[in-house]
């Protein structure tokens, strides 16, 4: 695939950078504030990833997702997922069909919830592992199998996942295999004392919004395309790189915070993220390349869920979080700061 370098691709450089721009006031409409939020889920979505929202009862994450796939004018389902879901009730099941033409029976796929551009996996840590699975395949591979029969999904295509970190009775919390398959695991905080008060009166009253659709999926897919092709230079690949392997407690150049809290390291699926991520960033800011400062700003989402902190550092009240930034501060930026186009 060839670089961001064309006239045409500069002109759709700056139509999506303009959409960003849309998007985020169109969602200003019904979300007040979680401006960061917001930022990280565009960045997922034109990354062609799926995220993980991770958040308290009450702070708008479903809200969010439902309003974002009205304003993109994509088809959306929500599945809540409780203990008694069934992998079908997600993927869809095989029913036997009479042609009252012929009197001939046959088998028939019904298409389930996971059949949409956004699918809304509403508290997923609430049904069991057979069923969280069930999203697997429609995850990596877009497509779902039944009856030894492929059905391809619809594109665009990203799951957008929510999960409730505190109460944790009844629940299965999704394997690390899984968890990798979230390009961003994205923090939902609470809002301002400004914000919680615009809330407040917004959400008491009478009042009605209409929201104007951005984009379309044929101009997400476009898009999600042309964020493939931004360009990065070696150094700051490298600065990637960095952040994945001295995450690992078995590298040499791993630093001693990681080897005294770290259980388990990133994958490489880190790495390529990082840079997915990064390039999504640069784009939606009308950048044509991708520099440090982008690998820095998505490498909380990426590696958040991808650090396993051991008991040592869970006893002194270090997170995941607490390692990244470490791993911030210890890792030389100056090559990766230094240049700007590959």
């Amino acid at each position: 695939m060839t670089d961001v370098q064309t006239g045409g691709d500069m002109e759709a450089v700056k139509r999506l950078s303009e959409a960003y721009a849309r998007l985020k006031s169109e969602l200003a409409k019904v979300i007040v504030g979680q401006e960061q939020v917001i930022d990280e889920v565009l960045t997922t979505i034109f990354a062609r990833g799926h995220g993980l929202l991770v958040g308290v009862p009450g702070l708008a994450k479903t809200l969010l997702i439902s309003t974002l796939s009205e304003a993109l004018n994509l088809s959306f389902n929500r599945i809540q997922f409780t203990p008694d879901l069934m992998p079908s009730d997600i993927t869809g099941t095989e029913v036997i069909q009479e042609d009252k033409a012929t009197g001939q029976r046959e088998f028939k796929f019904i298409q389930g919830p996971v059949f949409a551009n956004v699918v809304l996996a509403d508290e997923i840590n609430r049904t069991p592992p057979k069923t969280q699975a069930s999203l697997l395949e429609a995850m990596q591979e877009h497509q779902v199998t039944a009856g030894g029969t492929r059905h391809a999904l619809p594109e665009p295509f990203f799951v957008l996942a929510t999960q409730n970190p505190i109460e944790q009775e009844g629940t299965y919390p999704l394997p690390e295999a899984q968890l990798d398959r979230f390009m961003f695991m994205i923090h939902v905080g609470y809002p301002s004392a400004d914000e919680e008060l615009k809330i407040i009166q917004e959400t008491t009253s009478a009042k009605e919004t209409k929201l104007g659709q951005v984009l379309d999926g044929d101009d997400i897919l476009a898009l999600q395309d042309l964020v493939r092709k931004v360009p990065v230079a070696d150094h700051v690949v490298n600065y990637a790189l960095e952040f994945s392997r001295r995450t690992r407690v078995t590298q040499e150049e791993s630093p001693d915070f990681v080897k005294q809290w770290v259980a388990w390291g990133s994958g490489p699926r880190a790495s390529q993220y990082l840079i997915l991520g990064a390039k999504a960033r640069a784009i939606l800011n009308g950048r044509t390349f991708v520099s440090g400062e982008d690998i820095r700003a998505v490498a909380h989402p990426v590696l958040r869920h991808r650090i396993i902190c051991n008991f040592s550092a869970e006893a002194e009240g270090i997170t995941s979080d607490t390692i990244v930034d470490k791993l911030i501060e210890s890792i030389p930026r100056a090559d990766a700061d230094a240049g700007t186009t590959a």
